[in-house]
Formats: structure tokens, sequence, C-alpha cells
């Protein structure tokens, strides 16, 4: 996986900046509506449903990806593997984790984004870690928990984790590889210009990882059946309206979005926009309850925007 030299990327620009931008305020729907979807479906199965009405509704924009003599027949590995790293493995974990956390507290883990975008790509894609990116860092790390806190050290100290954060650690990890993975232009140009064909693909490879994990769920649920888990899907218009969701908009939208802001702006400083999503969910999950948002939400934005713009600064 080592690249023999990293991409360089130009400046933040407002364009790249609203890309960016995006994909936290949709995955932060995301995380809100995947909890209350919990007790109606099992995470793994709501994942491949997600992803298979994702593949349809990307069908008629980039199908000719999946005729015979398309170039992704040649590079099937690097599209399982983007597949599976994005379409099963992080989403199926993110799932996973809203069964037993909050969806604060999930968007919460998953601001360690920066930390393993730093990380990942210093072991296996040769990339630096400068100082300006260790400041953003902190700053966004201090804006996360300004919003977890509510404005104060006590609500902080009484913070308690849950399996379901160390099943959103492993995902955000999966997210970092998966972001670094996207610099690399492996596959054939004509895929890579086709933003609907270059997802489509990753979908339907990441199908096949998403199909055999949902039959091992289904094996698992007969043989065990875990209190915390249901056993079957309880459809409902409520749980078919979050499907249609989280299929056009924390997937397509979202991932669209991503991929085209991660090629202007590079996987490390595009980590630090994952830290808006916590913040996007502390006020998504404000309005639901009916309360005005508070101080501390402008401190902690202030704060994270400020470390998006420290690490974005050339050492």
């Amino acid at each position: 996986m080592p690249s023999p030299s990293v991409p360089r990327h130009p400046a933040l620009t407002l364009s790249t900046i609203a890309l960016l931008t995006l994909p936290p305020l949709l995955w932060a729907g995301n995380a809100i509506v995947g909890r209350v979807a919990a007790p109606w479906i099992p995470p793994i199965t709501f994942n491949l449903l997600r992803w298979v009405l994702a593949a349809l509704l990307l069908a008629p924009l980039g199908g000719w990806i999946l005729r015979r003599g398309s170039p992704v027949w040649g590079d099937w590995r690097r599209y399982l593997l983007l597949g599976s790293l994005a379409v099963a493995g992080y989403n199926m974990l993110q799932y996973l984790a809203l069964h037993t956390s909050s969806p604060l507290n999930v968007t919460l883990v998953a601001s360690s984004m920066p930390v393993w975008m730093m990380l990942v790509g210093r072991l296996f894609f040769g990339a630096p870690v400068q100082r300006p990116q260790l400041g953003g860092a902190v700053l966004s790390l201090a804006g996360v928990l300004v919003v977890l806190s509510q404005g104060s050290w006590a609500n902080l100290m009484q913070l308690r984790f849950v399996p379901g954060d160390a099943w959103m650690l492993a995902a955000a990890f999966t997210w970092s590889c998966y972001s670094w993975l996207l610099t690399r232009h492996d596959e054939d140009p004509r895929v890579r210009a086709d933003w609907a064909a270059f997802l489509l693909a990753q979908t339907v490879f990441g199908l096949l990882t998403a199909g055999v994990l949902t039959a091992g769920e289904w094996t698992w649920l007969t043989l065990a059946a875990p209190a915390d888990m249901p056993t079957r899907i309880a459809w409902s218009w409520p749980l078919a309206a979050i499907v249609l969701f989280v299929a056009v908009g924390p997937s397509v939208l979202a991932y669209r979005a991503w991929g085209a802001g991660v090629q202007r702006a590079g996987p490390t400083v595009a980590g630090f926009f994952t830290n808006l999503t916590p913040l996007f969910t502390a006020l998504m999950s404000t309005l639901l309850l009916g309360e005005p948002p508070r101080a501390y939400h402008a401190v902690a934005f202030v704060l994270i925007v400020a470390g998006i713009v420290v690490s974005a600064r050339r050492a």
C-alpha cells in the first residue's frame, strides 16, 4: 500500500469547504436516524439495504461501468478493497456502535478521525505529520469536548463509554484507510472521471462483502438471539423513510462530496471537517427536543473551524 510520493493539494477554497462540510451534516443525520432505527432492524442488514438502494439510484447514472468489457473488471481488487472498507466496513461498524451508544457519543469518538488520518498517512503513505496539523487536531478536539461537556467540566467527568464506542474507533480507522486510498489513482482514468461510475463500482463490490456479513448476522441472530438486537425487520413507513434518506443523503450525496473534497484538499485536512459531525449532531438533537442552541455550540464551532484553518496552513 505504500505510495512513492505524497500528493500536494492546493489551499482551501469556498467550494472545497462546501464539499467537505456537506458530508458531516449528512452523517450527523445518519447517526440520529440510525439510532432511531436500531430497535427495528439489525445493523448489518440495515447497512446492506441502504447500499442496495444506493446502487439502484446510481445505476442510471454510472451503469456503463458494469457492462462487459468495462475497465472495472480488470481493477476488481481495488474496488473490492474500497467497497469493503467504506460500504461494508465503516457503515456496518457505525450501525453496530449505535445499538449501544448514543448518536453524540458515536460522533464524538469519530472525532478521533484527524489523528487516524495522520497516523495512516504517515505509516502507509509516507505523509509527514506537520505542526499545523497537530495544532489543528488540538483545537478541533477541544471543540468536540465543548459540545460533549455542554460547556461544563462536571458534565465531561460524568462521561461513560460503552462497547459501541470501540466499534466506532474501528470505524474511524477504516474510514481513514479508505480516504487515503482515494488519493491513489490506480484505476482507469475513465472511471475516476465519472463520479457515479466510480462510486457504483465501489458499491457493487462492497455489497459482496456486505452480503456475506449480513448472512453471518442472521446466522448469529438465529443461534444466539441477543436481547439488545432485533431478530426481525419491523417494517413501517418511518423505517422505509429512514432507509431512503440514508441511501440518498449519507450515501450517494455525501460520498460524492467527500471524494471530490479529498481530491482537492487531501485526506489529512479533510479529516478535520469530520469534527463538525458531533456539533451538527448536537444541534440536530437539540432542535428535535425543541431546545434552542446554546452559547457553548458557538464556542465549539469557533474551535473546530479554527482547527480546520490551522491544519490547512502550509508548514
